[in-house]
């Protein structure tokens, strides 16, 4: 196939693959796979579907499937389920899938799927533009939206989290800031050389979230490679600023003890002391040709249209 050129946001048009393979999570939100009978759908193009159960290793099918010499691997559930798939994606160079299955959907988001077009998002596996995004780790492992740690950390513990997340994130915060509560031990040094001791919240994203054009919550760009930092100190009466944001190739988090952390959502124990890293462009992304491929948060100048065929030139 002829490589064409890139279109303005970035992305190229390619051609379908031969060996596409999707996973689907029927648990992820409330069941909207089942519902929009998204794996007949898939199979309909020609994709090789796994329906992951509670009993399976999530790894292992992975890998079973770059054993089998697929040549695409797609995952249609929420943030959590994805990382697997794009790490297995990057680490053996082929194009990834994401189909926004799930609840909130931040990776989709930010990447440029359009959420509300969960069955137009498999044309990704037939109509699509690609492009290579960062892939950030944490003690080796990767993530694709953010780790938190401190408050959000041991809420996303909490077997109510997942039902009521605002009101359990809002209770874990009063026990943990109240005057007897324990802050985490976590220490980190800022971009300006101070030191943060036993903040309340820090946040590790692949790429920095918008501070200062809506909407927020979603980052401009997925390429920058650079790590959000986002610290949040807890109350001392004044005695420090409240917080920092800035960006940075890499952290490091020290902590006397394993570290509870939220990643992409899920709730994981990290042993000290915790390296942040970002690996620039390690994933190939594929995205329907028919979504916005930009971030809501995108500068107005990086937005171009609905994807287009490219023109032929002029004799």
């Amino acid at each position: 196939m002829i490589e064409q050129e890139p279109t303005r946001s970035g992305w190229r048009p390619v051609g379908p693959p031969q060996r596409p393979v999707l996973f689907v999570n029927p648990r992820s939100g409330d069941g909207i796979a089942a519902r929009l009978r998204l794996a007949d759908r898939a199979r309909d193009l020609g994709v090789e579907v796994v329906t992951l159960t509670h009993d399976d290793s999530h790894e292992k099918l992975v890998r079973a499937a770059v054993e089998r010499e697929a040549d695409a691997l797609g995952m249609a559930g929420g943030d959590g389920s994805l990382a697997v798939v794009a790490a297995a994606a990057a680490a053996h160079g082929l194009p990834f899938i994401c189909v926004p299955a799930g609840t909130r959907n931040h990776f989709a988001l930010d990447v440029g799927v359009d959420r509300q077009d969960v069955l137009g998002a498999l044309q990704a596996f037939t109509d699509a533009v690609e492009r290579q995004v960062d892939l950030a780790e944490v003690n080796g492992r990767p993530f694709l939206n953010n780790v938190s740690l401190g408050i959000y950390g041991e809420a996303v513990r909490r077997a109510a989290y997942r039902d009521a997340k605002a009101r359990t994130l809002m209770e874990t915060a009063q026990q943990v800031l109240a005057p007897h509560g324990q802050v985490p031990e976590l220490c980190l040094v800022d971009d300006a050389g101070d030191a943060h001791d036993g903040p309340a919240v820090v946040l590790v994203s692949n790429n920095p979230y918008s501070l200062d054009r809506p909407p927020p919550g979603t980052r401009p760009e997925l390429d920058g490679g650079r790590l959000g930092i986002i610290v949040l100190d807890a109350p001392d009466h004044g005695a420090r600023r409240p917080g920092r944001a800035w960006s940075a190739p890499d952290l490091d988090v020290f902590a006397p003890a394993p570290v509870h952390a939220g990643i992409d959502g899920e709730a994981v124990d990290l042993g000290p002391p915790l390296h942040f890293t970002i690996r620039p462009l390690a994933l190939r992304v594929r995205i329907s040709r028919q979504h916005p491929g930009t971030s809501p948060s995108a500068s107005l100048r990086h937005v171009s249209p609905r994807f287009r065929q490219p023109r032929a030139p002029k004799p």
